[in-house]
């Protein structure tokens, strides 16, 4: 195979628990990432990675392909490792489940990078702020990048920070979404690196592959998703979905 998603399910949640199976609008959360991925046309298989009997079976219930891993893993990349490790495989995208409203041709503009840039080992997404509010919420992240698109830091703070006399016409700010591609055998030297203080002072664990002097390439997209931490952002979910349907069918919002 070529490209094989996986989407870590874990159904603990010290904000929000039980949230992977959290009601939208008749299906639960993960269902609708699964039925997202599903239109990738560069996946080649789709797996869900459980952590518990009662996401197997939900998983089941809407004819997903799940895989039980230990409970003992503390991140979703080692719970993707322990799918992948034994399957024929060279890219592999990690494919969050808490975001329900995730695109496939976000999907598939990862999976496209990797494969045709051999000298790439792992490759994420970016989305430009319009919102000052995304801007200093701290549970959005912010990336910023080089003229070549690598990423030069994550952080929850307003990056880069405008000095109050700075010369510059304009400055784009950059949301990070957390949807994660990887060649397979960087894949295993990520799980292995050491967690790093800029790791547990952001609480971002991909700055453990910077801080190790490894890239990651961060492409620009269109399309946004809200990333569900709380019932708050479900909520938001819940409207924006039916706003898409309300202008698909031409009603009143």
């Amino acid at each position: 195979m070529d490209v094989i998603g996986v989407i870590p399910a874990r159904y603990s949640s010290s904000r929000f628990a039980g949230k992977v199976l959290a009601d939208i609008m008749g299906k639960p959360m993960l269902q609708h990432v699964w039925e997202q991925a599903k239109k990738s046309r560069m996946l080649d298989d789709l797996i869900i990675a459980c952590d518990s009997e009662i996401i197997m079976k939900a998983a089941a219930g809407f004819g997903a392909k799940a895989v039980m891993t230990s409970k003992e893993h503390s991140c979703g990349t080692d719970r993707i490792s322990e799918v992948v490790n034994p399957l024929d495989v060279k890219i592999v995208i990690n494919i969050q489940a808490d975001e329900p409203l995730i695109h496939p041709m976000m999907i598939d503009s990862v999976a496209r990078a990797l494969l045709e840039d051999k000298m790439l080992n792992m490759a994420t997404l970016m989305k430009r702020i319009e919102d000052v509010l995304e801007l200093l919420d701290s549970n959005v992240v912010k990336v910023v990048v080089d003229k070549n698109n690598f990423a030069l830091y994550f952080s929850r703070a307003p990056i880069p920070y405008l000095a109050p006399n700075a010369e510059i016409d304009q400055v784009a700010y950059y949301k990070h979404i957390g949807l994660y591609g990887y060649t397979k055998d960087f894949l295993f030297t990520y799980k292995n690196l050491p967690v790093s203080y800029l790791e547990k002072s952001e609480r971002l664990e991909q700055l453990r592959v910077l801080a190790e002097g490894f890239k990651i390439k961060v492409i620009q997209t269109q399309f946004d998703t809200v990333g569900v931490d709380t019932p708050k952002d479900l909520e938001r979910v819940v409207n924006q979905l039916k706003k898409g349907l309300s202008d698909a069918t031409g009603q009143s919002r």
